[in-house]
């Protein structure tokens, strides 16, 4: 047996599991911190939440379009291991926001609405009860509501897009621990020529490529950025069939693992949206059926051009998450209308699973259906241990329960993946023992225990960067296979592996990364480790 399939083909489904009927918010937003907790929130311009934040403590805003005197949580950290959290305190508004996560640990969120669009916000990973989210008022240039971020090789943020925003800034920390965006906005005329009538350039899909540019991708368009000379250097061929892709039509776009042992080429996949005029349609009472096309791109062919296949069914606002193992999975969203109030029907709930390296037409599984819908406003993460932690759905201005198709849905659900099955626990790695600091170009090693071993072949070492997920999108999330030396058995059944860090800073932006070990297709837990 060289390679195990876990995906449903050979009977193994995922399965689904409530965390928390309710934990009181609706999880618009999620970021897993190095702490193994995970920071969620919502907005604070809606009303109260459902729950309250401690010590009598209120949040005072003159600005707030709903509600001067707040008394309840617009925010919680999530600790995994427990599967308990507590209420933080946000002083102004992150509806549709963005953020990323610095070298240190520590998650930069950026923008939102209303007072809340030039803030700044910051959250350390701490094990404290006080630890709480600290603001800077004023620290960007611009206005930043759905905007993007992506971490980027020197440790700084790339802040670009955002409603009538057509430029981009970057923020950084000084040594003194304010922040600021580093300079004023610089202009980006392909985010104004990709808006139409709907917009559909909103949350522009952003990554950063191993050659040290970006690739932006919005409505139908896409190209490479060299922000250092702030020009465009390559542009790229609409995708097929004319359907935008970013939001409100909100499909998702995940860069594909980039593995070191093999000559390097970054392939982008993106998957869903929205028809072209849905958002209009909607307004007349007219739910269009949602693209159920995928298209894969390699950025370095020298005619690309992109490659289409079809999903089992059609999905706007589902959310793209790499797994350890390779895979990728869809999950969330709809199969009609679009992002938006009330303009979605007919819920997706079972999430698929597609395998890249199979042929063509037998790449997607479909996994088990969960019980809840999960519409506008939702999110999903990869946690540690390789389940995806959902949240979220609320298409309504305010928290709605009752006298409507789709009610606010404030509960927490994960779902484990066929990988995890107790069937193949017998190939499970388990890491041991490995370096807490992984340096670039460097060889390191690490052990694990396995009960049956197959071949050395089939292990391989992976880092992945933890995304922050909102609005069908996944920023900064990348996964890089890491060029591996040799592996030797240690004993009956524990095997030491030596591999090299990331080549560069721009295959792997500094920072901390899940390890994880990835044994004939079945991934152990997640390790933290910090690139430096």
């Amino acid at each position: 047996m060289s390679q195990i399939s876990s995906s449903n083909s050979d009977g193994h489904q995922g399965e689904w599991r409530l965390l928390h009927e309710s934990i009181g918010i609706s999880a618009m937003h999620m970021q897993l911190l190095k702490n193994n907790k995970v920071v969620m929130f919502d907005r604070t311009d809606f009303g109260p939440s459902n729950l309250s934040l401690p010590g009598r403590r209120c949040r005072y805003d003159p600005n707030d379009t709903v509600l001067t005197k707040d008394c309840t949580a617009h925010s919680i950290l999530y600790d995994i291991r427990t599967n308990t959290f507590r209420p933080l305190m946000v002083q102004t508004d992150t509806w549709c926001s963005s953020g990323a996560v610095l070298p240190d640990g520590t998650l930069v969120q950026t923008g939102g609405y209303n007072d809340g669009d030039h803030v700044v916000r910051t959250l350390a990973p701490c094990n404290g009860e006080n630890c709480d989210w600290v603001e800077f008022p004023r620290a960007l240039s611009e206005r930043r509501w759905y905007a993007s971020n992506q971490i980027l090789p020197d440790g700084r943020i790339i802040i670009i897009g955002g409603r009538a925003q057509f430029n981009y800034e970057f923020y950084h920390r000084n040594s003194q621990g304010s922040s600021s965006s580093s300079h004023k906005a610089v202009w980006l005329n392909f985010l104004r020529e990709t808006r139409d009538d709907d917009e559909n350039n909103l949350y522009p899909f952003v990554h950063l490529l191993p050659d040290g540019n970006l690739f932006i991708f919005a409505n139908t368009r896409s190209v490479v950025f060299d922000y250092k000379q702030n020009r465009i250097i390559r542009e790229f061929p609409a995708i097929n069939g004319g359907d935008p892709r970013n939001y409100p039509s909100s499909g998702s776009l995940v860069l594909l693992p980039i593995d070191e042992n093999h000559p390097i080429e970054p392939e982008i996949m993106l998957c869903g949206g929205a028809s072209r005029n849905a958002f209009q349609l909607v307004k007349k009472g007219t739910f269009s059926r949602a693209a159920s096309t995928c298209g894969r791109l390699k950025i370095t062919d020298e005619q690309p051009s992109w490659k289409m296949e079809n999903m089992p069914m059609p999905r706007v606002m589902s959310d793209m998450l790499l797994l350890p193992n390779d895979d990728i999975i869809i999950i969330n969203g709809a199969s009609s209308g679009t992002a938006g109030w009330e303009s979605a029907r007919n819920p997706v709930t079972r999430p698929l699973i597609y395998n890249p390296h199979r042929e063509l037409k037998k790449r997607f599984s479909v996994m088990p259906a969960s019980p809840r819908p999960r519409l506008y406003h939702s999110s999903a993460i990869l946690l540690t241990d390789g389940r995806i932690l959902v949240g979220g759905s609320n298409p309504h201005i305010y928290y709605n329960f009752s006298g409507v198709d789709y009610p606010t849905d404030l509960s927490l659900e994960s779902f484990s993946p066929p990988y995890l099955a107790s069937v193949y626990d017998q190939y499970r790695p388990r890491i041991i023992e490995t370096d807490e600091v992984v340096h670039y170009t460097q060889s390191f090693s690490l052990r694990f225990t396995v009960p049956r071993f197959l071949k050395m072949s089939v292990v391989s070492v992976r880092l992945i960067l933890p995304s922050f997920t909102t609005h069908s999108f996944s920023m900064n999330q990348r996964m890089v296979v890491l060029k591996r030396i040799r592996v030797s058995r240690v004993t009956s059944n524990t095997y030491r592996v030596a591999a090299n860090g990331p080549s560069t800073r721009e295959i792997a932006p500094p920072g901390y990364y899940l390890l994880f070990v990835v044994h004939s297709g079945i991934p152990s837990s997640g390790m933290w480790i910090k690139l430096q």
